[in-house]
């Protein structure tokens, strides 16, 4: 007898399939959701240490010549971007990393990811602007699926 809660019978290709328990379906989301978390919150973070490492000069130095031919981006904010993304980059992926204040991080890492995006337009600089929008759906797709977020911080403290 074919026990249907275990398996499937496709009609198509007259198949058995195997039919994962929704227990299992469900604990592996949470992983999947984990590791991706992990992985996004790293790159976030990484890309902040290293521009931290290299010092603000040089990252203002590649700012200043990225944008040299942008006349839409006054070069007066520069020096401030060049303080400030580095320090956001870090923090972000810090809290992504750990799972804490997820919702915050997620939204606050969107948004200047929306300003980058804005930056990359203006530059013209098509190619970064579409890797740009990986991220931006990157942060989208943790967003809405934050009720998998049980691995983490905010899972231990029931946020």
């Amino acid at each position: 007898m074919v026990e249907y809660a275990s398996a499937a019978h496709s009609f198509e290709t007259g198949v058995k399939r195997h039919v994962p328990d929704p227990q299992v379906r469900f604990a592996d989301a949470v992983w999947a959701y984990t590791i991706l978390r992990l992985s996004f919150g790293a790159n976030i973070m990484l890309h902040g240490v290293s521009r931290l490492v290299a010092g603000h000069a040089a990252f203002l130095a590649y700012l200043t010549h990225y944008f040299e031919k942008t006349p839409a981006v006054p070069p007066g904010l520069l020096p401030i971007f060049a303080w400030t993304l580095p320090l956001a980059e870090t923090s972000i992926g810090v809290l992504l990393v750990l799972g804490l204040w997820t919702r915050f991080g997620l939204i606050a890492g969107a948004l200047v990811m929306t300003g980058l995006v804005i930056g990359s337009n203006l530059a013209q600089d098509w190619t970064i602007a579409a890797l740009q929008l990986i991220y931006a759906f990157i942060y989208y797709y943790l967003l809405v699926h934050r009720d998998k977020n049980l691995i983490s911080l905010d899972g231990v403290l029931g946020r």
